[in-house]
């Protein structure tokens, strides 16, 4: 295989590349996954605390990921992610959810899950309220009330298997719990001993249910009723199986996106990296003339397969684009363009210094792309070091930038070198066109030259 059917070769790649990037991407609002910050959702960054004389530890970290981890899943959204920052701290993203607030409200309960005798609870006002308005939302006061224990079974979240929302015989929405077989045991022993009593479920606090119990219960199968909505319904579930947190929870940081507002800068930052690439081509357009139009063919490579790749990863589920992912976009195009000026001035340089056109053309590109890739190397570094440490959206500016690297090299071997070596002789033919006209030296009439004020 010669030089030249090599080059078409490496060209009819370019080409397959960069119309299977477009059957990829296209339409692209629907094959790229977005971000919360442009479809809308909740970002949180939430602090652990433990009890009072003690310290949070990484196996209270671990469980406490976990539990949230289990709770986002029960919320029904996708592309949502859980991650720890620190030794005290886990940053949570949830795009494009419907209620973000209610979700921030399931987060951070703790889960704490007790059945509770009415007729112990040590509060006189409490009594009252149970006597007077025996629902739901009782907030009880600390070290007024211990859950049931019997036999040395505690009647608490740890007994509960398995939890789900359905509909009784009047169709009111309630939420079915699943007892372990120790729960099972002890549930049957209290409520075989306590018909016509009340006994309270209370979550992290609050009565959520405050049920007579009409007949022994020896299979554990308890139904909890509170008038629930069917978002109060799902999230109590929710909490009820992910289990109590082994930690409090407090609100460092929240950031609610709504999706207009998501959209509108997406819109912004899009049409920023339109305009910003229109820029450029017109600039290498008038500043190289020919080989400015090969530089635009090049972005234009670049830029369908960097989206492609981008499609592709969010078809795998590992990519969502953000308006710092945007940004590491716009900023590729700089590298790009930049990569394709070291390469056009490398010609340049050797055309001036006496080379052939052709052999400057050969040359010169190499030599461009492997002073590009260098300076390119640098970048990839800090971005890498940058996606290793960063946390949160600040990925996506990091890893956009890796990626629009790597198709950048891609396209400069693919397309760019081939394409600019194989017009060799035409640019031969018509230089001054293609902006590579020599320049030759000035000469003097008889040989000398003087200096005269």
């Amino acid at each position: 295989m010669d030089k030249r059917q090599k080059n078409l070769l490496l060209l009819a790649g370019a080409a397959l590349l960069v119309v299977g990037s477009w059957l990829l991407f296209w339409p692209p609002q629907e094959r790229i996954t977005q971000g919360l910050d442009i479809q809308g959702g909740l970002s949180v960054i939430l602090r652990a605390e433990a009890e009072p004389g003690q310290e949070v530890t990484p196996d209270m970290m671990e469980r406490a990921e976990t539990v949230l981890r289990n709770r986002v899943d029960g919320l029904g959204v996708r592309e949502a992610s859980v991650q720890r920052q620190g030794t005290n701290q886990l940053v949570i993203q949830i795009p494009g959810i419907d209620d973000p607030q209610t979700a921030l409200d399931v987060l951070g309960e703790t889960g704490r899950l007790e059945f509770v005798d009415v007729a112990s609870i040590n509060d006189t006002e409490v009594a009252a309220l149970f006597l007077s308005s025996p629902g739901s939302d009782i907030e009880l006061k600390p070290g007024t009330y211990a859950p049931i224990e019997i036999d040395g079974v505690r009647l608490t979240g740890e007994v509960v298997k398995d939890a789900q929302v359905a509909q009784d015989q009047t169709g009111a929405l309630v939420v079915n719990i699943q007892m372990t077989s120790d729960g099972a045991r002890a549930w049957g022993v209290y409520t075989s001993t306590h018909i016509g009593q009340q006994v309270a479920v209370v979550l992290d606090g609050v009565v959520k249910s405050a049920p007579v119990v009409s007949n022994a219960i020896m299979t554990g199968d308890t139904q909890i009723s509170g008038n629930f909505t069917a978002d109060e319904a799902r999230n109590l579930r929710t909490v009820l199986v992910s289990g109590s947190l082994p930690v409090t929870l407090v609100t460092d940081e929240t950031l609610i996106v709504g999706p207009t507002l998501g959209q509108d800068s997406l819109s912004r930052g899009v049409l920023a990296v339109v305009i910003g690439l229109s820029l450029v081509a017109v600039y290498v357009t008038i500043y190289y003339r020919g080989l400015g139009l090969i530089t635009v063919g090049s972005l234009l490579a670049f830029a369908s397969t960097f989206v492609g790749v981008l499609a592709l990863m969010s078809m795998a589920g590992v990519f969502s684009l953000t308006l710092p992912g945007i940004a590491g976009i716009a900023l590729t195009i700089g590298l790009a363009a930049d990569a394709s000026v070291l390469v056009n001035e490398r010609i340049l340089e050797e055309v001036r210094g006496g080379k052939s056109i052709s052999a400057a053309v050969d040359s010169g590109s190499k030599h461009g792309i492997m002073t590009a890739i260098d300076a390119n190397v640098v970048t990839l570094v800090s971005a890498l070091m940058l996606y290793l440490v960063a946390v949160g959206m600040v990925k996506g500016f990091a890893l956009t930038l890796m990626i629009g690297i790597a198709c950048n090299v891609a396209i400069m071997f693919l397309f760019g070198r081939p394409a600019v070596i194989l017009l060799g002789p035409v640019i031969e033919k018509r230089p001054k066109l293609w902006g590579l006209a020599p320049q030759r030296p000035s000469s003097t009439k008889g040989g000398d030259s003087r200096v005269s004020a």
